[in-house]
């Protein structure tokens, strides 16, 4: 919303993010004093990746430990500042709080992008690198010199591509091996993105996120012609009343699974907010 010109929008949303951080300032002060002594952290007692709209803690049965949101966060609201000349003064303690937090924890094990795995995972530390850097905190270079933080020594995953762009963690020369080997892997046949490998969620279909991903990375190295190649795939994937689904079933990776799941939650999620916004983002950079 915010390289498409949206400030309210954008503005909103980072008062919201600092609101919930607020309310919660005493324990994550706590939390970075403790890891500072040297004392445990136990799983739960991390901030929590995702809350309701009146910013109390979701209910759901799902993971709670994930850092890439508050990276994403931190990176996000320098470069709009950046980008449209501003300076958000009044959300100054929120971010040096998060900077404490982010720089005290990128090295504990999170749930991943996908919500699938528990590990330390590049596309993760991308984040945070991000977040870290954009504030010009000297741990960045830190975590972007730890051994989990090159692509090339991590499980293929289309999220890689995020520690090149947008997230600058990785140049597009460290990132080139690992860019032939999701588009020789994981791009389908008709130019979708699929997540990794062994993917059965929902049969293992193209996301259209990391379609628009690969696109924007090809924007950024100058392969427009490849970049506008994958907006008209996201574009002509969208539901009938205009909405981005979550993934595309043209070509799954595991069809035998996709039955399986429509029964447990219906179809893919249509519309996915993640989808529309690097739509968005790569319409914004061609």
């Amino acid at each position: 919303m915010s390289a498409t010109g949206e400030i309210d929008s954008a503005e909103a949303f980072f008062r919201w993010g600092a609101g919930v951080v607020r309310e919660r300032v005493a324990h994550v002060r706590a939390l970075v004093a403790r890891r500072r002594a040297g004392d445990a952290v136990a799983p739960g007692e991390h901030l929590h990746a995702r809350y309701t709209l009146d910013g109390q803690e979701s209910s759901a049965e799902w993971p709670t430990f994930q850092l890439d949101g508050y990276g994403t966060y931190l990176w996000a609201l320098r470069e709009h500042e950046q980008r449209h000349g501003r300076e958000l003064a009044d959300l100054r303690p929120v971010v040096e709080l998060l900077l404490e937090y982010v720089a005290a924890f990128w090295r504990d094990p999170t749930t991943d992008w996908w919500e699938e795995r528990v590990g330390i995972h590049a596309a993760t530390l991308a984040c945070a690198y991000a977040g870290l850097a954009a504030w010009g905190r000297a741990e960045a270079s830190t975590v972007r010199d730890s051994p989990e933080g090159d692509p090339r020594h991590a499980r293929l995953d289309a999220s890689l591509i995020a520690c090149a762009t947008p997230f600058g963690m990785v140049d597009r020369i460290a990132l080139a091996p690992t860019l032939e080997l999701i588009e020789r892997r994981l791009v389908s046949p008709g130019g979708g993105v699929h997540r990794h490998p062994d993917d059965v969620y929902y049969g293992g279909g193209e996301w259209l996120l990391l379609t628009a991903l690969l696109g924007w990375h090809y924007a950024e190295v100058g392969r427009s012609s490849d970049a506008r190649a994958k907006l008209e795939w996201v574009a002509a994937h969208a539901c009938r009343d205009g909405g981005l689904p979550e993934q595309s079933d043209d070509h799954l990776l595991a069809p035998e699974h996709y039955t399986r799941w429509v029964e447990k939650w219906d179809a893919p999620p249509c519309p996915l907010l993640w989808s529309h916004a690097w739509f968005l983002r790569l319409a914004t950079v061609l």
